[in-house]
């Protein structure tokens, strides 16, 4: 049996490695595929799984400070039609085919708040469900924020700009309005930036 409680990185994982053979699309839609894949354990067992083939995707954290020292986030408020539900999210968006992250990230934040940051930090990339999709999701954050332009939203878009504190964020993230599982990463992705960063959450007096 093995000891949950052993502390240390286990540094053999090749017996966990499914080796890939036929893969098969049986689906094309507008935002995604779906293929099917046949996979062989490292211990002989074969079995079929479902892979959905993605774009990338980009989420951009516009971060300014208030007049009066607070650290704020400009977010954009849309309704979601697989939760049919209106989310408080951060800007982002699908990269196009061959675009750089980066300029996919501005891209997107100037599309849906007007707006451009210098400097744009990459914070990372992540698997945002590795049980069945294949795509990553990049994150930057924006700051030295301008506003330069209007919206210029796709067509089926609708959206309002609006900017709420870091610390209403941090709070109130996973609930309510704030429910996208996306948006945790990135909040992560920035509380982590912060811990190096401290006056990212702080209030300036």
């Amino acid at each position: 049996m093995r000891d949950p409680f052993n502390v240390g990185e286990s540094s053999d994982l090749e017996h966990l490695v499914w080796k890939s053979g036929e893969r098969e699309r049986v689906y094309k839609g507008p935002i995604f595929d779906v293929c099917s894949i046949v996979r062989t354990s490292s211990d002989g067992r074969t079995s079929r799984f479902v892979e959905v083939d993605s774009p990338d995707w980009v989420t951009v954290i516009p971060w300014y400070r208030a007049e009066n020292g607070k650290p704020m986030f400009v977010m954009v408020q849309q309704f979601r039609h697989g939760s049919s539900s209106v989310t408080r999210e951060f800007p982002a968006g699908v990269i196009e085919h061959g675009e750089d992250p980066q300029v996919a990230g501005l891209r997107e934040l100037k599309e849906e708040t007007g707006l451009v940051s210098d400097p744009l930090t990459a914070l990372g990339n992540v698997s945002p469900n590795s049980a069945f999709m294949n795509n990553r999701t990049h994150f930057y954050l924006a700051e030295g924020l301008s506003l330069v332009a209007d919206q210029s939203l796709d067509p089926n878009e609708q959206l309002d700009v609006l900017s709420v504190s870091v610390d209403e964020v941090i709070a109130s993230m996973g609930t309510g309005l704030y429910d996208n599982g996306i948006m945790m990463i990135a909040l992560g992705f920035f509380l982590r930036e912060a811990k190096k960063r401290p006056f990212l959450y702080t209030t300036k007096e």
